[in-house]
Formats: structure tokens, sequence, C-alpha cells
């Protein structure tokens, strides 16, 4: 990790740049996909898998006997874990529900709000180096508890083509409806227009690569809702001299393990800090099995000195980080006061895994500085608000007249008299 000190407020922008292409970069081939789903469907769905997946699938529709030959194999030990994860998991998100919101606003004018399940969701689990079961729990158990009608799952096949049978046993059991093997740029697309197999969706979900980002962004313009923008991972821990170096190391890591264009970033008021972190990043990579990848992602990394709590604040106001840990004895001064980040980890103790997978918070969140305008993942991604209202005969009488004026002064005569005549009756 490069380590910088004191940088100059005009050089943060540069410094904290994240190590992806544009979306210039990828947009063409991207496009190219999503001409060729969009006029040839599950032959360019075939065609792409062949080419990126290098493998050749007649189907790529699991079956049921699929997923409970998977399930077999899977070790107790661990469906005992997956089922306790997705427990809290539903534990947090049910506790979103909110009721209706009902109103009066003038006498006989009454004004309410409902929720409503997205009716049919698209959602894309990472494959690839790393088959992110994790990911099913944390984007089908809201899509179960909102009351999505048809939740379809597409990921990447493995070389034999068939998906991990972790991934299989989550989707079981989250009550996915249709599960396709099916990854990429190639699967977005499909979710974006639908083909002959795999059903079009009004709302795409979940994390992947740069492409899968730029594809899920390109989607919008044909209509489908996303997310977010989630692409590679990255985490930023703010530490101080209290702090323990071998937990951050360990925080640091366990992110750049999961991608080459990951990044990880320590901001520490420690100079001394700083180096133990340094020693302990190098001690602990070296046994890591993913390690080639873990270094890769280090390489372009950052540890930043800077002098108070309050520049530290600013900075990584400015960054924004999709995770976001606190090991500072003046922990309560970034909880209030921080702005911008997706998730937040506070303490020794609460080490970023435990929301990658079972504390019961999401972990698709906003990435590339997108926390500045984004949430992550949560019970509402889920559902739409929907507003009714109901006007009595003494509401309209309360309100016409409020509506004819505002109505003339914008030159919109009809929508006036829509009032008018109503009035008209009634006078």
């Amino acid at each position: 990790m490069k380590i910088i000190n004191n940088p100059d407020k005009n050089t943060w922008k540069a410094i904290l740049r994240r190590p992806t292409q544009t979306v210039d970069d990828i947009e063409g081939i991207v496009s190219e996909v999503f001409t060729n789903v969009e006029q040839n469907g599950d032959e360019a769905i075939q065609e792409y898998t062949e080419r990126f997946d290098k493998v050749v699938l007649n189907n790529n529709l699991v079956s049921n006997e699929e997923i409970d030959e998977a399930v077999t194999t899977i070790p107790e030990a661990l469906k005992t874990a997956i089922k306790s994860a997705k427990q809290n998991i539903e534990a947090f998100h049910a506790a979103q529900k909110t009721s209706k919101v009902r109103l009066e606003t003038t006498n006989g004018v009454e004004c309410w709000q409902e929720k409503r399940a997205i009716e049919s969701v698209g959602l894309y689990i990472p494959g690839g180096t790393a088959p992110l079961f994790s990911t099913v729990l944390m984007l089908a158990a809201p899509a179960q508890i909102a009351g999505c009608n048809e939740i379809v799952l597409c990921s990447p096949p493995n070389k034999q083509g068939k998906l991990a049978a972790e991934i299989l046993y989550a989707a079981k059991l989250c009550g996915v409806t249709k599960i396709f093997k099916v990854g990429g740029i190639q699967a977005i697309a499909a979710l974006t227009f639908g083909t002959e197999t795999i059903p079009q969706v009004y709302k795409i979900f979940g994390p992947g690569n740069q492409f899968v980002t730029v594809a899920k962004q390109l989607a919008t313009k044909f209509g489908v809702a996303i997310d977010m923008p989630a692409g590679p991972s990255e985490l930023l821990v703010v530490a101080d001299a209290t702090a323990n170096a071998s937990y951050i190391a360990s925080d640091l890591l366990s992110q750049a393990e999961h991608g080459a264009d990951s990044q990880v970033i320590l901001v520490s008021t420690s100079k001394k800090m700083i180096s133990e972190v340094s020693k302990e990043v190098e001690a602990q990579l070296v046994v890591l099995p993913r390690k080639a990848i873990a270094e890769k992602a280090i390489a372009h990394s950052k540890s930043i000195y800077v002098e108070d709590d309050k520049i530290a604040l600013e900075l990584i106001n400015q960054y924004g980080p999709e995770h976001f840990i606190i090991c500072s004895k003046n922990e309560d001064f970034y909880i209030d006061n921080i702005r911008n980040a997706g998730s937040v980890f506070i303490g020794d103790y609460t080490p970023e895994s435990a929301g990658d997978y079972a504390s019961g918070t999401n972990h698709t969140l906003p990435t590339n500085g997108f926390s500045k305008a984004y949430s992550g993942v949560n019970l509402d991604s889920f559902m739409k608000s929907m507003t009714f209202q109901k006007i009595s005969k003494e509401g309209i009488l309360n309100i016409g007249e409020t509506i004819e004026l505002m109505a003339e002064a914008e030159g919109l005569q009809a929508h006036k008299n829509a009032v008018s005549i109503r009035l008209k009756d009634l006078k």
C-alpha cells in the first residue's frame, strides 16, 4: 500500500481516484451485447456463454432436479450457517416495514400512501472467482418479504455448466422462482429485454464487475430500473493510535481479495499505526489462498496520514466509501458526522465480513462514490410507494378555488375547468 503523508486538499481527488475503467471504455462492448440479445434472444445468450464462460449450454434454466441434487452435496454445518444468516437478514429487513401514511390535509381532502411490491425482479449473483451465495440471501430474502411475485436469478455457470450448490440452496431457501445459468453483460441484457426463456423484469439488483455495472446503467435506458451502480468492492478504515493493527490488516485484505480492481484505504492520525498495519498486511497476505488477487488490489491501495479527526472525516466524506470501518476512540465523532458511506462498521469487534454474511444488514451497497446519493439495498428497494386521495363535496369546495387560480396562472384552462364544472354543480 502506498503511504501518503498530509496530502494537500487540492490533491485529494487524484489520490482517491478508483482503479476502474471509465464508462466510455466499456460501453461499446456492452451496447454490442445488448443489441445482439435484444435481436436474437437465447441464441445470443448461448453464443456469449460459450465465448465468455467457455461452456456450451443447450438449456440455461436450472431444473428442480439440479437444485435437489446440489442441495445433497452441501455439508450440514454450512446449511445451518446459511439458515442462521438468512434468519438475521430476514429479521432486520422485516423490521423495515412501514405502516400506511394517512392524513386529511384539509377538511374533506384525504390523502394516503401505501407500498406495493415490485412484481418482477431480477437478481444478478456474481460467479467468476468467487460464487457469492451470500448475495442470494441479501437480495432474495428481502424480495420475498416485500412480496415480489417473480424473483428471477441469473449467475454465470462454471466450466462444467453448473452453478455453485450453495447458490442453488440459498435460492431455494429464499423463494427464487426461476434460476438461469447466465452471467455477465448478457444476463443483464436478458433481464432487460427478455428472451424465449428468460423473463423481462422491472428492476435488476446485484453487484458485479465493471462490465455488469455499466450494463445495469444501460438497462435504465430501456425502462428497467436498477438498485444502484454497484461495481468493484471497496473499503475505507479510519484508525487512531488505539486501534488494533492486525484487525485492520485483516479487514483491508478481506476486501482486497474480492478482485484485482477492488480498493482499500487506511486513513489514520497515527504514523506508527500505518507502519504497523503495513507490516501486518504483508504478513497476512502471504498465507492467503487468493494472494495473487489481493496483491493486485493492494498495489493500488493507499494508507493516508492526516493530522486530526476533522481532516480525516472531510476526506472520507469526499471519498464516499462503500464500506467504512471506525477504529477510533472518537468513534462518536465519526458516527455522528459521516455523511457519505454505504455501510458503517464500528469498533474492534465489528469486521466488515459480519455485514457481508450474517449480522443482518445488506451487503449490496453503492460503490465508486455513489454512496453520496444512493442507499444500499433495503426492503424499500423492492417496493414502490403509491399515493391515493379521495375528495368529498366539502373537500372540493374547500380547495377548488385554490386549484382554479393556480391552473389559470399556468395557462392550463382544462385543468381549471375540471374543477369549475364540479364547483358549478355544488353551488
